[in-house]
């Protein structure tokens, strides 16, 4: 497959990149999670490049997938966070991030509560910069992974009927699969409280999107279930029937689950409400593939981190001959 990010310095979004780029991606994962067979898992494609994660949310799977995967790639990380960062002392997020640039880290990988905060550092510095969730926009990585795994399960994404069940207004990772599940040909099917369904997504995102608020008409006969973690804090703001009756109405039990396709699999992008939106029969289930998004998350990120710096496709046989950072020791 040809190149495609001669171009593309950021990763700010799955809505910026071509359904050619979305493919590259998660082709060139593929290999990368063959690595992880290996007794040494890594290998020295980004020796001597240094990556910062700049996470001013907390977080535990995306940062330390991040930091795991620029590991595997023989990267130095740096992290920071904004209870010991000069942000404390009233420091600019984009002072930040240039100050970053000056110790001439290679990429800056930003979770912030704003969105369009790395979109706003992407025009100031000449760095790499991978958004890690900004605000209620996009979350590309998640959304990347969440498609590789269902190609791993499923072999395809076009045709597929896909239910996007939860908090969707205000979900990030609802709107990067989104973009990369319409891109790809997917039918999507968004279900939630009336309260939590963004207005105009058929609109914005094509015909194969369609909006529900009943639960069994998205689930019928779905290849793929991708439950959102309820945010508890709409409860508060009136936007949520309590949680008792959210998982009572919204709530994704095997009884329902059963009126999906025999052989529907189940995503949750965590941390998990067990109980609320999913029950723990269903999370901890054969169709469950929550563990292994886990995994391919640190694939995906491997791959975004070098696919940016716009080097040749990693080819399955590169990955079986290249050797380890030991054995390039040896």
């Amino acid at each position: 497959m040809k190149h495609t990010n001669e171009n593309v310095s950021h990763l700010l979004g799955l809505e910026y990149l071509t359904r050619l780029q979305i493919e590259q991606i998660i082709d060139q994962a593929r290999p990368m999670k063959q690595l992880f067979t290996r007794t040494v898992k890594k290998v020295p494609l980004l020796r001597g490049r240094s990556v910062a994660l700049v996470f001013f949310e907390p977080s535990t799977r995306t940062r330390t997938s991040f930091e795991l995967a620029a590991k595997r790639l023989s990267a130095d990380t740096l992290s920071v966070a904004a209870s010991t960062s000069s942000v404390q002392k009233g420091e600019s997020l984009i002072d930040t991030a240039k100050t970053l640039e000056a110790m001439k880290t290679d990429f800056i990988v930003l979770r912030h509560a704003a969105s369009g905060a790395p979109h706003l550092i992407a025009r100031e510095v000449k760095c790499h910069v991978v958004n890690a969730g900004d605000g209620q926009h996009e979350h590309p990585t998640q959304g990347l992974l969440d498609t590789f795994t269902i190609l791993e399960k499923k072999k395809r994404i076009e045709g597929l009927k896909v239910a996007i069940l939860g908090d969707v207004a205000h979900s990030r990772v609802a709107r990067s699969n989104l973009w990369a599940l319409s891109k790809l040909g997917a039918h999507v099917a968004v279900c939630g409280p009336e309260t939590l369904l963004p207005k105009g997504l058929p609109e914005i995102f094509g015909p194969n999107v369609t909006v529900t608020s009943k639960i069994d008409e998205a689930i019928k006969d779905a290849d793929v279930i991708n439950v959102l973690r309820i945010q508890l804090e709409r409860q508060k703001e009136n936007l949520m029937p309590s949680v008792r009756e959210y998982a009572e109405i919204f709530g994704l039990n095997s009884q329902r689950l059963a009126t999906a396709k025999r052989d529907c699999i189940v995503l949750h992008p965590g941390p998990m409400n067990r109980g609320v939106e999913i029950t723990s029969e269903v999370a901890d289930s054969h169709q469950s593939v929550i563990l292994e998004q886990v995994t391919n998350g640190i694939a995906v990120r491997m791959s975004v981190l070098y696919w940016l710096t716009g080097s040749p496709m990693m080819t399955v046989q590169k990955a079986k001959t290249l050797p380890s950072e030991s054995e390039q020791l040896l």
